[in-house]
């Protein structure tokens, strides 16, 4: 599964928008949406930030496992 996929997913389950989400890894809604898109690339650290706010792992985010793992 491509990342951009599952990052949509898993704010669209949360019922969170574009802006919220891009407030937790400092990009306005555009870049956020840039991300989304495929129009810019997911930075390490903001890959990290997300998984922690999502409770997730790094793989589950990435797309490596189907299995949702929470982040310890």
């Amino acid at each position: 599964m491509n990342y951009r996929i599952r990052m949509r997913n898993l704010r669209e389950d949360r019922d969170l928008t574009q802006k919220e989400v891009g407030a937790i890894i400092n990009k306005s809604q555009q870049g956020y949406s840039h991300i989304e898109e495929g129009r810019a690339e997911l930075k390490i650290d903001d890959l990290i930030k997300l998984c922690e706010f999502y409770q997730v792992s790094a793989d589950y985010f990435i797309g490596r496992t189907d299995h949702y793992q929470n982040f310890v």
